[in-house]
């Protein structure tokens, strides 16, 4: 129902009641007006009443709540994030969803009105119809409806029912509004096509089995639809059937591109489908497949985040975006899109867009219904709703935003102390103000993070009721001035804009994590906030706002409660979501001064909620098991009394056995119960509303004694409770009271508002009874988190996880406005100087300092900067105590050293040194003991240090420095190389194929085995009649010879046949396939495509990855591995290489070092002036033995002690060198210096020999001299060897040191080449890790599905060997039926006068009595029952007895008059018991037949069982490797894309253009240029073969044209040679025989001997037939005879009749002279003689015809046939018993003249 203003709609805001009594009266109601109604035809103009129809408020039965408790005054909120909440009806009314409520929203006037759901389950979708006359509402509940309401009047005009089970998730009308689509959600997915007019179902099908988001019909082709939704996309079409319309649908498949959720597409004229996705690109769908993927240029996404199009209007095609711009895209281009052979992607720009706003989410768009407009309504999920002007001309109006919401759940609400205000936050990073009388908005403010919490603060701390205290998601708390800032204007003179406004007062940040609830003390003294970081804060509340400290409790913060007034002390009930409860006193701000931190240390109580709710369950039962008992002892009391039996024992039995039943167990969840919401009852009491499995009850809570427990081990049981009815799965999750507190308002979890009345003074809230509720938010996540009533109890406010705001009236309408009189709340007044003060500073910074943690930073810098003045304080002491003590010791020692004092006596006791050395001692130990923990960790870090920088490292870095040059080479940094496994073979499973093939061949022989051991059909031998014995003729010996003959003949051609058939065997054999090809050519084929240049590329749309080459995760590790490997084993051969020349280098300077020792010892003995300077002699540099650096001895620790010392004096000049370096330095120096002085100390000792052997060779003799001489010569000669042979050994190793850089820098480039490919080893081992996963359950599937369909081949084999031997079985058994019944034929012999009676004997069916079965016979007979129908599949197989069924039917009748039990008279008994013997053998045969067949049949139902899985496993089977494929596909694109560094040099670029090299190479094709040469020439190359392949190729064909044509030529002549033999066959045996039967025939003895019999037979019969001629003769005479004298009578008779001729005609002429008085009789005897003779005309006719027929037949040696009514005359005598044919037809012959004599007789007698 609906009103034309906002205060008069539904007068009342009712609900649906929560217990189902008026739900289900009203839906009865409703079905049976509905079954009334449908049995007659639904007039245009019926519609339904509203009244009776929207849901309506529970009352607690027989109560006396009203009805009318609460009235909707307003809908403050928008559910922006729900699809689709967004229609237009006309120009001016907007309609949406808001929980239980549709919202019909004026544009212009801003009014609402309001339709409720009549479910009372919510509202799943709307829709309108394209005349804008209707509009749908789509429900959520149990079998929900669709409501199609008229417009502008309102009135529910059609009602659909039994679409779907619980909620629509979308529904849509089609283009000419006859049809309406919807589909549910879960749990059925159904899509239903409604007639709604006649609200009827049209089609229905299940859509799919995943959440749907939007069904629609296409504007364009009808009968065709489109649904979409979490990862599909489906298309529909309504196709005719042999029997009716029905919906096929054929689900989109994405291939290449990856699934996404579709929210928006658009059908175009062509059949094809755009649809969005989520990365922002748009998808061309055409069939079920995506065509083309469409981006904007240089592959940027169509919009930023997820993309909608949502019409297709005057050549473009509009799409709306998650980053809130509209685009339109040229048509023809998205139509004729088509994507190149390298990317499935079509790259375009947008012809128009239209920005409208940064913040902007557009989920949904609707267009104005006025013609030809460009005006869309745009909904944003940002919570806004836009009026968009999508012309884009250049006169297009900026995007106008109509209205502004909440976006997502309300996080924070409350209501002004002195005013009709409302103010309110939520994660969108707003705060709103709302005006509850003018029903609007008055302002709003943002800010960086969103709001989590807000509180109004009372009158007792803001006087004017303009302050407004807000948490936020970042910890920070602010403080928030609202005053009307038009009156600001009076005082400033400024004249702003709004009717109100917020100003930041103070901002502060007194937790890490989101503020959860803020609350202000009783008086107003103290604010105190809560957070999820579990800590409350204390405030002071003051013109500033003060911290006092903080307290930590054990869980994340809920709610914070301070007691009332009526309590004695002022106490704080902290309530946790894990279920703690903390209570802690008023903090004092004068006592609680923080010094070093802010944290509280206060007395307090904490209760740790334990589930009693199974405990109150079971003791409900067991009171309910007393009642019950109670009430059968009284009934049995009863009963005894009226009836005085004593027969209550049994009752007393079954009574114990109730007892003896369980009682529900006592369960405490592992899990804690989440704490919603609580309130204080009494002090120290308090009552607890909680969540999950303790729902259904409100717990009334007190604090325990024993308080000194650990808070997480501690757990306390309520000591009451308060049963709240129908919430065990619809928990209180907020409480509020009415300022008299005669109303306790709830807020439900399923979005309901919960009113209970109250008694005044009821804290132990035993009054809770009787309730009233209403569905008011959406019952799915709609949760009722905040409840609020206004200062004067005139309104209630709630607000709910949908982002809804609703407020009510306790009062109606016209008595709200009577009682305010005014349309307008006050808002409060500016203070004064506001105009003069700064803003005050935000902290917008996320990551900013908390107030603690800001105090414990100072106090920690504090206490840093005490510290270190203390330490330079004592440093400065003791550097002068040690300056005036050197001073001291500087003057001792100038002293004389008798006056001078000694050490000792410098001190002044002994014991103080000892006493000092002790205490050292002691500090030391003491030391040692305080830092033996530090000195572990420093062990224990060296160690993983050494380990981590030595120990992993194969080798340190070794540099090698040239002797005479600049040259060095240096060993790689290897570090060790890890122990990873070499193997990543996957396992193999070959043994598990043998095994299942093992099972299979045995499962096949068990199976086998018993259809042959278990047939009935061996050995088993049809029972022959008793024939006649050989007559015993004797054969002659020439016949006796010609079988003999005839036996050698058989077998020689028998011989023969079968050589025959060995060499055409092996000819067979020998011959090729028809596939068959030469593995020469095989081969060279396989080379060709492993050589050929022109192979598919991995990046192609199609390419298959082989079996061979797919990488998975294990092959990828170990190609890694192998790379590494080799990559260590060349850096190792390196470094090795260096070493050795390090060492060579080593050695090469010992030796220089023994040589230069040497010159030095050879110029000992030379002059002066003949020395030449031996050359320096290198030294061996640090970095070449780095080795070194970790030896060290104590003068080198105590030296880096003294310069770590002088580093940590000078560490604030800050220098640059290091201790390291430093002490590294001084030892390079002191080495050098060392080796100086050794020099030095040589060249000295020299020079002395010098002076001494120049002393001396003053003395020497001319021979000495000569000597001398001679002596120089050979110094001479061996300095210069010496010399020459340190300068060769110099140079060689500076050699071999180039020639090794140069080897090194060689290989350095092909180790980066190699690290490269490494890196992109990793890459791909990374993108194959990710797949890994997929690809192994995938692999899992496929491997199962071939093993099934492995069974399953290897199960059809067996059944198809099994009815292969049935079918043999079966054969065998009709042979032996046809034997049988050749038997039986035999049996009777030839010409038998009871033949037909025992035929019929033979062929009697009799009823026979069954065998016993057994259990297993008895289930096979049962089961076979059903097969009947099946046995036609063996009607190809005759039946013994199927030629003579009709026989036995028309024999049936006959039994009667003949018993064919009884062996008759005259007929061979023998012959008739084995006739019955013979037919109990066919029966038993049919029976036999019977069972193979139901057999067979079973098995033929197995098999085809067998082919439909093994079709089921093998679509599973491509499925499955499909799946696979498509995996390796990504996984090889995902490869594709890496990139991979290839150096090269500008020579090597020949891509040119305009001879520059263009910027970008991205068409270029990288080869190698051997490889480019080898192709080139390969090129050639294949020409050449081309030319060669293809002269053989003709030469081939024409050999191949040759071989046809002899080949057509031989089968002509084959064919023709058959069809000879084959007449020839016909000539000679009048049927085609077997040549190879017939020639391998033997004599036969038995067929001479019947054939002499013949011949004996054939004499006698020719003596019977000469006499038979002899009596033909003589009956031919006399038929001659006969015939002359029949001549003369015919000759009489002609002469009689021209006598009778002329006596009529002289009768004639006479009476005619006569009278007329004989002319009457004379023509009556005329006629009839006249008719006299037709009737013998006739009858000769016959005759004649007759004697035709039976001439022919005589010609053809047949019977004879008698003319109608003539009777046949008696046979002649037989002469013998068996006579030849021909007298037959001769004896006829007879007959027929006889009777041709006996007619002419009659004829002559008649005339």
């Amino acid at each position: 129902m609906s009103e034309e203003n906002t205060g008069s709609l539904p007068e009342k805001v009712e609900n649906t009641q929560s217990a189902t009594q008026g739900k289900d009266t009203r839906n009865s109601a409703m079905k049976q007006e509905t079954e009334e109604e449908s049995e007659k035809k639904l007039p245009a103009d019926m519609n339904y009443k509203y009244k009776e129809l929207h849901s309506r408020p529970f009352i607690t039965p027989d109560s006396d709540i009203p009805e009318n408790l609460l009235y909707l005054s307003h809908s403050f909120g928008y559910d922006s994030g729900r699809r689709g909440n967004l229609q237009l009806l006309d120009d001016r009314t907007l309609i949406f969803i808001a929980g239980n409520i549709l919202v019909l929203l004026d544009v212009f006037t801003k009014e609402q009105r309001y339709l409720r759901s009549s479910s009372g389950g919510g509202i799943g979708s709307i829709t309108t119809h394209p005349s804008k006359e209707y509009f749908a509402v789509a429900e959520r509940g149990d079998h929900p409806f669709i409501i199609v309401y008229e417009y502008p009047s309102l009135r529910p005009y059609r009602i659909l029912r039994g679409g779907t089970e619980r909620a629509y998730s979308h529904v849509s009308f089609s283009p000419d509004g006859r049809l309406l689509a919807s589909v549910g959600s879960d749990p059925d997915y159904m899509l239903t096509l409604w007639d709604w007019k006649k609200e009827e179902v049209t089609l229905s099908c299940k859509a799919i089995s995943q959440e749907v988001y939007r069904v629609s019909f296409s504007p364009y082709i009808p009968g065709l639809l489109t649904s979409s939704g979490s990862h599909h996309i489906k298309f529909w079409k309504m196709a005719s059937t042999f029997t009716s319309l029905k919906l096929q649908g054929l689900m989109g498949h994405f291939g290449k591109t990856a699934a996404t959720d579709i929210e928006g597409y658009v059908e175009l004229p062509d059949g094809k489908v755009v649809s969005g996705s989520d990365w922002g690109n748009l998808l061309l769908w055409d069939g079920n497949a995506i065509k083309v993927e469409i981006c904007r240029k240089e592959g940027r996404n169509c919009h930023a985040g997820k993309v909608q199009p949502f019409v297709l209007e005057d050549g473009q095609l509009m799409t709306i975006g998650s980053d809130g711009v509209v685009r339109g895209w040229d048509f023809e281009g998205i139509d004729s899109a088509d994507s190149n052979g390298h990317s499935s992607r079509f790259e375009m720009e947008p012809m128009n867009e239209m920005v409208v706003g940064h913040n902007v989410c557009l989920s949904s768009v609707v267009k104005s219904s006025t013609p030809d407009s460009f005006v869309w309504f745009a909904q944003d999920s940002s919570g806004a709703i836009w009026k968009l002007d999508l012309s884009f001309t250049y006169t297009t109006p900026d995007p106008e935003c109509l209205f502004s919401f909440h976006a997502g759940p309300i996080q924070g609400l409350d209501m002004s102390r002195k005013s009709h205000l409302m103010a309110t936050t939520a994660t969108d990073r707003s705060i709103k103000v709302f005006d509850l009388l003018a029903k609007k908005e008055l302002t709003t403010s943002r800010f960086n993070q969103g709001g989590t919490a807000l509180c109004w603060a009372p009158t007792l701390v803001n006087q004017s009721g303009g302050l407004l205290v807000t948490g936020f998601e970042d910890g920070v708390v602010r403080l928030l001035e609202l005053f009307n800032p038009q009156r600001l204007h009076l005082v400033s003179g400024r004249s702003p804009k709004g009717d109100a406004k917020l100003r930041l007062k103070q901002a502060f940040k007194p937790h890490n994590a989101l503020v959860t609830a803020v609350a202000y003390e009783r008086n107003g003294e103290i604010l105190a906030t809560g957070s999820s970081d579990c800590t409350v804060f204390f405030f002071t509340v003051g013109e500033k706002y003060k911290p006092i400290g903080f307290i930590q409790v054990p869980g994340p913060v809920q709610a914070l409660e301070w007691s009332p007034h009526s309590h004695s002390e002022n106490r704080l009930l902290i309530l946790c979501q894990n279920g703690h409860v903390v209570e802690v006193q008023s903090p004092n701000p004068e006592a609680q001064k923080p010094t070093k931190t802010f944290q509280l240390s206060m007395p307090s109580k904490s209760f740790r909620f334990r589930s009693i709710k199974s405990q109150i369950k079971r003791e409900e039962e067991i009171t309910r098991r007393q009642r019950v008992k109670e009430k059968k002892k009284e009934e049995r009391e009863k009963r005894l009394k009226e009836s005085k039996q004593l027969d209550g024992e049994q009752e007393e039995e079954e009574e114990e056995k109730e007892e003896e039943e369980e009682l529900p167990p006592i369960y405490i969840p592992h899990t804690p119960s989440p704490l919603y919401c609580g309130f204080y009852s009494q002090p120290g009491q308090f009552w607890l509303s909680m969540g999950g499995f303790d729902a259904g009850f409100l717990y009334h809570c007190k604090f325990s004694e024993n308080q000194d427990q650990d808070p997480d081990q501690q757990q306390d049981e309520p000591f009451g409770f308060v049963p709240i009815q129908n919430a065990d799965e619809d928990p209180i999750c907020s409480i509020t009271f009415s300022s008299n507190r005669q109303l306790l308002l709830c807020g439900m979890h399923s979005g309901s508002i919960r009113v209970y009345p109250l008694q005044p003074g009821d804290h132990d809230l035993t009054s809770i009874q009787a309730y009233w509720t209403l569905s008011v938010h959406d019952n799915h996540y709609g949760h009722l988190r905040h409840i609020r009533c206004s200062y004067d109890d005139h309104f209630v406010l709630t607000a709910g996880d949908d982002g809804n705001i609703f407020s009510f009236s306790l009062l109606p309408p016209e008595e709200l406005q009577k009682s305010l009189q005014r349309k307008r709340a006050k808002i409060p007044s500016p203070r004064r100087g506001l105009e003069d003060e700064a803003l005050a500073q935000d902290i917008e910074d996320p990551a900013a300092y908390s107030i603690e943690t800001a105090k414990q930073k100072l106090e920690k810098d504090h206490l840093r900067r005490e510290a270190e003045l203390k330490i330079s304080a004592k440093r400065k002491k003791l550097a002068e105590l040690q300056k005036k003590f050197k001073q001291l010791m500087d003057k001792n020692q100038r002293l004389p050293e008798h006056v001078r004092l000694k050490p000792e006596e410098l001190q002044l006791d002994r014991r103080f040194t000892e006493q000092a050395e002790r205490e050292k001692a002691q500090r030391v130990r003491g030391v040692r003991m305080q830092m033996s923990w530090e000195e572990e960790r420093c062990s224990v870090a060296l160690s993983k240090l050494q380990d981590w920088f030595r120990s992993s490292l194969e080798s340190t870095v070794v540099t090698v420095v040239a002797i005479c040059s600049e040259h060095r080479v240096s060993t790689y940094h290897l570090p060790a190389l890890t122990k990873t496994s070499t193997q990543f073979s996957p396992q193999s499973t070959a043994s598990q194929p043998d095994e299942d093939k093992t099972t299979v061949t045995g499962r096949r022989r068990s199976k086998a085995e018993p259809a042959k051991n278990g047939s009935k059909l061996e050995g088993e031998v049809v029972l022959c009649p008793p024939v006649a014995c050989s007559s015993g003729i004797k054969l002659g010996d020439r016949q006796i010879e010609r079988l003999r003959k005839a036996a050698e003949k058989a077998e020689q051609a028998r011989a023969k046949i079968e050589k025959r058939k060995q060499e055409w065997a092996q000819l067979y054999a020998e011959k090729p396939d028809e596939n068959y090809e030469d593995p020469e050519d095989v081969q060279a084929i396989k080379e060709a495509r492993e050589t050929i240049g022109d192979i598919q590329l991995k990046s192609d749309k199609d390419f298959k990855m082989p079996k061979q080459l797919r990488m998975n995760a294990e092959r990828k590790r170990a190609e890694l591995t192998s790379l590494e490997k080799n990559i260590h084993q060349k850096q190792t051969e390196m470094n090795r290489r260096i070493v050795a020349l390090r060492d060579s280098k080593v050695r090469l300077r010992s030796q220089l070092r023994a040589q230069v020792e040497q010159i030095k010892r050879v110029q000992r003995h030379l002059p002066a002036h003949l020395h030449r300077s031996p050359p320096t002699l290198f030294t061996i540099l640090p970095e070449e033995t780095p080795e070194k650096r970790m030896q060290y001895s104590r003068a080198t620790l105590e030296r880096y002690q003294v310069l770590r010392e002088q580093r940590l004096k000078s560490i604030e000049e800050e220098e640059d060198t290091g201790v390291l370096e430093q002490l590294q330095k001084e030892l390079e120096e002191e080495e050098k210096e060392r080796e100086e002085r050794e020099t030095l100390r040589l060249s000295d000792l020299s020079k002395e020999k010098e002076e001494t052997a120049g002393n001396e060779g003053a003395e020497m003799t001319e021979l000495e001299e000569e000597l001398k001489k001679e002596e120089e010569i050979r110094l001479l000669h061996e300095q210069d060897s010496l010399l020459e042979q340190m300068e060769n050994s110099v140079c060689q190793f500076d050699a071999e040191l180039r020639l090794l850089l140069h080897e090194k820098l060689r290989l350095d480039w092909q180790l980066k080449m190699s690290e490269l490919h490494q890196l992109t080893l990793y890459q791909e081992l990374l993108i194959v890790k990710v797949f890994e996963k997929t690809e192994d359950s995938l692999q899992e599937k496929l491997d199962l599905c071939i093993k099934e369909e492995d069974d399953v081949k290897s199960k059809l084999e067996e059944l198809n060997e099994l009815l292969e031997l049935k079918s043999a079985d079966i054969a065998q058994l009709q042979e032996r039926g046809k034997a049988l019944f050749a038997a039986f034929q035999a049996s009777l012999g030839q010409e038998n006068e009871f033949e037909e009676f025992l035929t019929k004997v033979y062929k009697k069916k009799i009823h026979r009595v069954k065998k016993k079965l057994t259990a297993d016979e008895e289930e096979e007979e049962v089961s076979d029952e059903d097969s009947d129908e099946d046995l036609d599949d063996y009607s190809d197989v005759d039946d013994i007895s199927s030629d003579d069924d009709d026989d036995d039917i028309d024999t049936s009748t006959e039994e009667g008059a003949q018993d064919l039990s009884v062996c008759p008279s005259g007929c061979d008994p023998e012959l008739f018991e084995n006739t019955q013997q013979l037919r109990e053998r066919r029966m038993d045969l049919e029976e036999l037949i019977a069972e193979e067949k139901m057999s067979a049949t079973a098995l033929k139902r197995e098999q085809d069982n067998l082919v439909m899985k093994e079709e089921v496993i093998r679509s599973n089977r491509k499925a499955a490797e499909d799946n696979i494929e498509s995996v390796y596909r990504e996984k090889q694109q995902k490869i594709n894309e890496l990139d991979v560094v290839v150096p090269l040099r500008l020579s090597q670029i020949e891509f040119s253009t305009n001879g520059s090299v263009p910027s970008d190479l991205s068409q270029a094709l990288v080869l190698d240029r051997t490889e480019l040469n080898r192709l080139q020439k390969r090129i050639k190359q294949l020409q050449l073969e081309d030319n060669h392949q293809r002269d053989l190729y003709c030469a081939a064909r024409k050999q191949h044209v040759k071989l046809l044509k002899e080949g057509k030529d031989m089968s002509a002549k084959t064919h023709v040679l058959k069809e000879q033999c084959n007449q020839l066959m016909m000539l000679k045996f009048g049927r085609l025989v077997d040549l190879e039967a017939l020639q391998t025939l033997s004599g036969n003895r038995k067929l001479e001997e019947l054939r002499q019999e013949k011949l004996l037979k054939e004499a006698a019969y020719r003596k019977e037939i000469k006499e038979c001629d002899e009596k033909v003769e003589k009956a031919r005479d006399n038929l001659t005879e006969a015939n002359k004298q029949s001549a003369l009578c015919l000759r009489s008779m002609v002469s009689l009749y021209k006598q009778k001729a002329d006596l009529e005609n002289k009768l004639d002429a006479r009476q005619k002279k006569r009278g007329r008085q004989f002319m009457d009789h004379n023509r009556h005897v005329v006629q009839e003689d006249i008719q006299r003779l037709k009737d013998m005309v006739k009858m000769q006719t016959q005759e004649a015809e007759a004697l035709k027929r039976e001439i022919c037949l005589l010609s053809h040696q047949g019977g004879h046939i008698l003319p109608p009514g003539q009777h046949s005359l008696p046979p002649l005598d037989p002469l013998r018993t068996h006579k030849p044919r021909h007298n037959k037809s001769y004896s006829a012959r007879d007959r027929g003249q006889k009777k041709h004599t006996q007619r002419l007789q009659w004829g002559s007698s008649a005339h």
